[in-house]
């Protein structure tokens, strides 16, 4: 008998673990002693309490000003995400970022210059500065600088759920720390006395002592290592089920795209996962599997994976290898794109190239453009011609949503020998399974059992063969 699939429909009245994991986000948090005399502030949102006004700054290199616009609002969005308010944002044209200052002696006077004229507290610069980048800049601008790639790292660190996440994430902040390792007045100074104890620091400190900037490098490394391992250890385990749904014969679709481009929220409509929504960058870093079957019956698992961003830093993509390649492994991509954005053609190229990256850019491929109820008329029509094999859907609106999962059924691998069976009633447990990992081409009731034409795997095919008709 057919399987007819049916949309899943949303409960709005159940709270999902997704939907109380946001109402915890931006929950209201009391805080005592913040009251004066003439106003008594007893609740305040808790993220407004870290918000930290910043000055943004970026070098245009290449491509058109557009493309240097929206990488500067890209990093405006990236901000507002950690808790920043955005107060200011400057584009330097050069040919290539300053080796010294990143932006240059003239243009770090102007950006001094912003900086007190709106009080700004924190200059976050687009793009990854070197350590002696970083520390000039703060000497000449007297705030704190911090670079894209430290800004997504925090926001890495305030979304990371799982253990195995926080994991990724402690070590790519750390890899990143390592280098930029700074040590201030007493701090870079001896833990111990000279030998011969003149001026010493008394009994069992004598020695030549270790500056401070190298115990913490130590002190990294060791913990770094022992990262390294226990992501070894999640990455055995994440293999082990992996393997037992290979074993089974359960084919694995992966959803992949920028980040914010709808890939949670298509896999709540395709399966009711009820995964955090939110309309944030980088809101949901755990991966989720769900399982779902096709129009036919045959059952597959659908993966939502970590967003992407242009410039995605490396130490993330190191960090998360071990879940990337869960893309990698996957028999199909369903790769999301944001139809409402500015540059739609250019998060496809950044996902791509992070595809690339973790080896996922040769699996089939399917182009899905997300927020069609958004995006105006004219920006569709274009997508349409650029892309005509893309599938168009919304998934708030449910738009195109049937479209999309039997395109994702077509796109299925199928199994690889045909044979005709007569499965005896007692058998039930081998018709389950045919529909479950095999595709049904025909089927039929007689005295004897179901009679099934079917498409299997070889090595289901070879403990069907005592039942063959």
């Amino acid at each position: 008998m057919r399987n007819t699939y049916q949309t899943p429909v949303l409960d709005e009245l159940d709270p999902t673990t997704g939907d109380l994991e946001l109402e915890e986000r931006h929950s209201l948090r009391r805080v005592a002693g913040l009251s004066t005399e003439l106003t008594d502030v007893t609740e305040v949102e808790y993220r407004q309490l870290r918000l930290e006004r910043v000055v943004l700054v970026g070098v245009w290199t290449e491509g058109s000003v557009e493309d240097a616009d929206n990488s500067l609002t890209e990093l405006a969005a990236l901000a507002e995400t950690a808790g920043s308010q955005v107060l200011e944002g400057l584009i330097q044209r050069r040919k290539q970022p300053d080796a010294a200052t990143f932006i240059g002696r003239g243009k770090v006077d102007e950006l001094r210059d912003v900086v007190i004229m709106t009080g700004a507290d924190t200059v976050i610069c687009d793009g990854e500065l070197s350590p002696s980048q970083l520390r000039k800049l703060e000497e000449q601008i007297k705030v704190k600088v911090v670079d894209r790639t430290a800004l997504i790292l925090d926001i890495f660190a305030q979304h990371a759920k799982s253990r195995e996440g926080k994991a990724q994430v402690e070590l790519a902040q750390l890899q990143y720390l390592l280098p930029r390792l700074r040590g201030w007045g007493e701090a870079m100074s001896r833990q111990g006395g000279g030998a011969g104890g003149s001026g010493g620091g008394g009994v069992g400190t004598r020695g030549p002592g270790e500056t401070k900037l190298e115990t913490d490098r130590r002190r990294i490394n060791t913990r770094i290592a022992k990262l390294r391992r226990e992501i070894k250890a999640m990455k055995t385990v994440r293999e082990t089920k992996r393997s037992r749904r290979v074993a089974n014969g359960v084919p694995a679709v992966a959803i992949a795209g920028y980040t914010n481009a709808g890939k949670s929220s298509l896999l709540n409509r395709l399966t009711s996962a009820g995964v955090l929504v939110e309309d944030a960058l980088f809101a949901t870093l755990d991966p989720t599997t769900r399982r779902t079957a096709a129009e036919d019956g045959r059952v597959f698992t659908l993966s939502d994976t970590v967003g992407f961003v242009r410039h995605l830093p490396h130490h993330i993509v190191e960090a998360f290898r071990s879940t990337l390649e869960e893309v990698a492994r996957a028999d199909l991509v369903v790769h999301v794109v944001d139809g409402a954005h500015p540059d739609p053609e250019g998060q496809v190229s950044a996902v791509r190239e992070v595809l690339s990256e973790v080896g996922a850019d040769q699996l089939p491929e399917l182009l899905v453009i997300n927020k069609v109820d958004a995006a105006d008329e004219e920006t569709v029509l274009r997508l349409k011609r650029t892309w005509p094999e893309a599938i168009f859907v919304s998934a708030r609106a449910g738009i195109g949503i049937s479209e999309l999962h039997k395109a994702i059924a077509d796109r299925l691998p199928r199994p690889a020998v045909e044979m005709r069976v007569l499965i005896p009633y007692d058998r039930g447990d081998l018709v389950a399974r045919v529909h479950r990992s095999g595709q049904v081409l025909q089927s039929r009731h007689l005295d004897d059992g179901t009679e099934l034409a079917v498409r299997v795997d070889e090595q289901f095919a070879a403990e069907l063969s005592d039942f063959r008709s």
